[in-house]
């Protein structure tokens, strides 16, 4: 145990002294340096980290984050939900998403084509410069092969755009794989169903990908899970621990409640219950809006290791 300390700002204050100040506050301050400090150990102990988040992280500022750190190293796996992937691109391609309110008269939105995230706001003339831009790609990518694993058509896709702040790039740059299991779940979906209508012969194939994200580590490698939210992208990163022998270190940022029976509310608790956690892993579980918590959590975590020559240098 340790003793509750007063918090005192100083002057050019670092985010790590600030973290660490928090974590003598109380409360979740305290679960905030925890998880700060779990995600150094996962890299000190080269784990192998999957970084997991739901599409409206990248519908946030979070996105180009999310880019850096593929670039420095922090994530060997990423697993997400097709909006992320379908947001990703319409950034890449220069689309422009608002900051609007949470009240705001929805059916007036509506009317003026443009949908609410939160107090975020997509057009949908973004989702028709999407189409016009994923078509053509889907063509060339056609004309390479018939039938894909969805890490690799994701992949493919990257090696088009030309942004470094685009995940998609800079996974493909870096041979970071993304695992998008429910890639019908959006507006790519639906384009993919109409080239195939156009194209029999071409495939999407999540069962192939499942025995990816299965061989992308294995029994005997140290494993860490950084799961922002929860859902599908969350669950389908812990069932691979589980099918390789439970991971060593989780983070787990949530706004979501246990109470609930859901993937996005679930403890590491509830998870070594079914083996994905290792039962004696090191933990921590924050809650909270992951837009505020996890850069305070990462930025930290990347100042202590970039002061112990720890970190990949940028491009």
């Amino acid at each position: 145990m340790s003793n509750v300390k007063d918090f005192l700002w100083k002057e050019n204050m670092s985010v790590k002294d600030l973290v660490e100040g928090m974590g003598h506050i109380g409360y979740q301050s305290v679960e905030v340096n925890n998880a700060s400090n779990l995600i150094v150990k996962m890299k000190k102990d080269s784990a192998k980290i999957f970084l997991t988040f739901t599409s409206n992280m990248v519908t946030s500022g979070l996105r180009g984050f999310f880019a850096q750190l593929i670039r420095l190293g922090m994530a060997n796996i990423i697993v997400t939900t097709v909006g992320a992937i379908e947001e990703d691109i319409m950034k890449s391609i220069g689309e422009k998403f608002l900051i609007g309110k949470f009240d705001d008269d929805d059916v007036e939105l509506h009317e003026k084509g443009i949908n609410r995230v939160g107090n975020l706001l997509i057009c949908n003339e973004s989702y028709m410069n999407f189409e016009d831009w994923i078509k053509p790609v889907l063509e060339k990518i056609y004309k390479k092969r018939k039938r894909w694993a969805i890490s690799d058509l994701l992949k493919e896709i990257g090696l088009f755009l030309q942004d470094e702040n685009s995940i998609l790039y800079q996974a493909a740059k870096k041979n970071v794989p993304i695992f998008c299991p429910a890639i019908t779940d959006g507006s790519l979906g639906f384009h993919l169903y109409l080239f195939q209508e156009k194209h029999k012969e071409f495939v999407v194939d999540p069962v192939k990908d499942f025995g990816n994200i299965l061989l992308s580590t294995s029994f005997d490698e140290k494993k860490g899970v950084i799961a922002l939210g929860g859902s599908i992208s969350k669950h389908h990163a812990i069932l691979c621990t589980l099918l390789n022998g439970g991971a060593d270190y989780a983070l787990y940022v949530t706004t979501a409640h246990k109470t609930s029976g859901s993937m996005s509310g679930a403890t590491t608790d509830e998870a070594k219950s079914w083996g994905k956690i290792k039962d004696n892993s090191d933990v921590a579980t924050v809650i909270g809006d992951t837009t505020i918590i996890f850069p305070l959590i990462m930025v930290k975590a990347l100042e202590q290791l970039n002061e112990e020559h720890l970190l990949i240098k940028e491009d």
